[in-house]
């Protein structure tokens, strides 16, 4: 359960978001194309970040930059 404690872990870097073009989810509610987010962890296809709604989400890379 490490990622209960990934909110208030410290920010491996911060990282751009590019586009919210989701193919299959929606995820313009919690990302905002230009913003600039921390991220907590990474895994080989997602990166986890602090989102829109103040909590951490798992998103596919393709979204960041950075």
């Amino acid at each position: 359960m490490i990622h209960t404690k990934w909110q208030n872990s410290p920010t491996i870097k911060t990282v751009k978001c590019v586009h919210t073009n989701a193919k299959k989810y929606t995820v313009s509610s919690a990302l905002t194309e230009g913003k600039m987010y921390e991220v907590k962890n990474e895994t080989e296809e997602f990166i986890f970040v602090i989102d829109n709604t103040g909590k951490v989400g798992a998103y596919y890379k393709e979204y960041f930059e950075g």
